[in-house]
């Protein structure tokens, strides 16, 4: 696990394996909240990633009934982003925090995920419908308007998916924030 600094900043420069966490300020219902797993980031080629932290409440199995009965059937579902939403992604990945390494298949098919599944039983799976995109430059230019904080906090992917909580972490990484993190979504019923 890198933890690469911004040569401008305290903040943490993206890279591929850092998560975005939405600004609180950043109202798009696509992105309003959400954590991302930056898996793919590249200055002038363009950035992806899906969002981790909007499970649908289904499984693969019952999404797919040809995975029904096997390896896959109960590994979780989620909106991974407004881009493709009818495209299933398959992603795993393992974190080995004592050693600072990060492994992560992006995009793999269902052998390949079942595999790596029998191989070592310790890798996370989850399945995302669609992801989140940015043209060369987008992301950065996004971040530099403060829409994103980058985050380094990748053991939260170790844990159950529905407990990933956008609050906790935007909170943990920028205390300062809190406050707006903590306003309701329709201030008239403040």
């Amino acid at each position: 696990m890198r933890m690469n600094r911004s040569s401008h900043s305290n903040e943490l420069a993206a890279h591929a394996g850092s998560l975005l966490l939405a600004h609180p300020s950043l109202l798009d219902p696509n992105f309003r909240r959400s954590v991302i797993l930056l898996t793919a980031y590249g200055e002038s080629e363009g950035s992806i990633g899906v969002v981790v932290n909007r499970p649908i409440g289904k499984t693969l199995g019952e999404y797919d009934p040809e995975l029904s009965t096997s390896l896959l059937a109960d590994v979780p579902l989620f909106i991974g982003g407004p881009v493709a939403r009818d495209q299933l992604i398959l992603v795993a990945w393992k974190l080995s925090a004592e050693a600072g390494v990060f492994k992560l298949y992006f995009g793999i098919d269902h052998l390949k995920a079942q595999q790596i599944l029998q191989d070592d039983p310790e890798f996370q799976l989850r399945g995302y419908l669609g992801h989140a995109g940015w043209s060369e430059g987008q992301l950065d230019a996004e971040i530099e308007q403060k829409s994103w904080v980058v985050s380094g906090c990748l053991p939260v992917l170790d844990g159950k998916p529905e407990e990933i909580d956008w609050h906790e972490l935007i909170c943990h990484e920028r205390p300062e924030l809190r406050l707006l993190a903590d306003a309701p979504d329709d201030p008239s019923l403040n």
